[in-house]
Formats: structure tokens, sequence, C-alpha cells
């Protein structure tokens, strides 16, 4: 096929081993790009490389650990070794998470974690694969994942503050790379399963009723917004933006219990 969206393209995507990175790369090799996974999780991110294998597309997997000092750097690295150059890159990866963890309960060894992983190596990624497009004269696409959680305080603290500081990195990202063709954008999903999201239990229904849509949605559907971000076709004028994926939830309180 010559008409895929992002055919030609070089990608590098963070946790691809489930839920919504996994969907990102998924989408992102169907639409015709050249796709590097990654996760700390090797064993399920070789299954998804080696399933897209197998469809014909052209991927690998590279297994990181991004909580590590140097991990972003030896992620890129590998990454870039394996194709070349890369003109995407998707930061979809954070550290598990208990919905009931509240600012009284989060160790600091944890907090460190989730901001190593999210923020740090978020922009670690996206200043190392700035000056690495600007250096090659690539007009590349960045994305990251960040969460409904970085504008309402409620649990999870140490998510929250990350996905906050990711939101800005996005933006002071989007305005230095900007003279250089290089856009970079954020997707901010809403109650979607899988990966660090577990729906099961009784805040289900809740969650279901909170959620102007009346459903979750799914790693599919954001991804389906990324691929309109990451391509030229729909968005090359699009930058420094967050699009809410979130099948309305985000006009309701869905911190407090409600009764709809």
């Amino acid at each position: 096929m010559t008409d895929r969206l992002l055919q030609g393209d070089t990608a590098l995507v963070t946790g691809a081993a489930s839920g919504i990175g996994r969907g990102i790369a998924v989408a992102l090799a169907q639409e015709g790009a050249r796709v590097v996974l990654s996760d700390s999780n090797a064993g399920d991110g070789r299954k998804v490389a080696d399933q897209l294998t197998q469809d014909g597309h052209d991927v690998s997997f590279v297994a990181a650990d991004l909580a590590a000092k140097n991990g972003p750097h030896d992620l890129l690295a590998e990454a870039t070794k394996q194709l070349g150059t890369l003109s995407i890159m998707v930061h979809s990866a954070s550290p598990p998470r208990r919905e009931a963890d509240h600012v009284l309960d989060v160790s600091e060894d944890t907090w460190d974690q989730m901001i190593a992983v999210n923020l740090r190596a978020g922009f670690v990624l996206g200043r190392e694969t700035g000056r690495q497009m600007i250096s090659q004269n690539i007009k590349g696409r960045m994305l990251i994942i960040t969460s409904l959680h970085a504008y309402s305080p409620r649990n999870l603290p140490h998510y929250s503050a990350a996905k906050a500081g990711q939101t800005m990195t996005v933006k002071e990202l989007a305005k230095a790379l900007g003279p250089h063709g290089i856009r970079v954008n954020a997707i901010a999903p809403g109650a979607i399963p899988g990966g660090g999201f577990d729906a099961a239990g009784a805040g289900l229904a809740r969650l279901t009723r909170c959620t102007s849509l009346r459903r979750l949605g799914t790693p599919e559907e954001v991804a389906g917004m990324a691929v309109a971000l990451l391509c030229d076709r729909f968005s090359a004028y699009v930058t420094g933006t967050t699009v809410a994926v979130d099948g309305g939830i985000a006009l309701h309180n869905w911190i407090e219990p409600v009764d709809l």
C-alpha cells in the first residue's frame, strides 16, 4: 500500500508492551512506519513485536529501564542504530500504580520512579530526539501520553505530578523545536483499560456513568488520535497542544462519587 499515513516514517514507541502504548505501536506499524517498540516488560513486548512481524510489518523490540539514569540515552542510541534516523517519537511508558494511593501512602522510592519514567525520561527522549532531528534536518513529530490527572488533584499524587510536568514539557519542547519544523503534542486519555489502569471492581460502573458516552475507551481509540496527530495530512499545523481522548469524562467530576 502506498496511501498509508506514515509510510516511510521511522518511530520509537515506549511502553509498547500493553495498553495505550501497544495500541499506538500497532497503529503506527499498520500505517506504514518502521517501529522500534520498547518496554521494561521484555516478555510481553517481544510478543507484540513478533505478532506484528508475522503480520508483515517492519518492527523490532528493545527492552529498556527508563528509570535508570542512562536508560533513555541507551534506548535512543539502540533505536537509532536499528532505524538509522527517527522521524517519530512516542513516550507512553509509565510504572504500574495503585489507584488507592494518596499523598500519605506514596513512598519516596515510588515517587522517584514515577517521576523518572514519566517526566525525566520524557524530557530526555524529547530533547535528544529533537537534537538528532535538527542535525539530520528531519521535520519530525513527537507525542507524549499524559493524563487528565495532570489537571485534577486526587489520589496518585506521584502520577498526577509527573503528568502535569509532562504537559508543560510538551509545551517547552514544542516552543523550542517548532522553528525547526518539529511538532510536539500530547494526548490525555480518559478511562482506558489496559496497561497501568485496571477498570475492574466496583468503580467500573461509576466510571462508566461519569463518562458522557457512557462507556470506557479502548487503546485503539487513543491510537487513532495518535496517528492523526503524528501525520502531516491531518495535523501539519498542530503543535504544543494536549488533546483529550476521554469520552467526555472530564465534563463530569469523576473524582468524587456522583449520582447520574
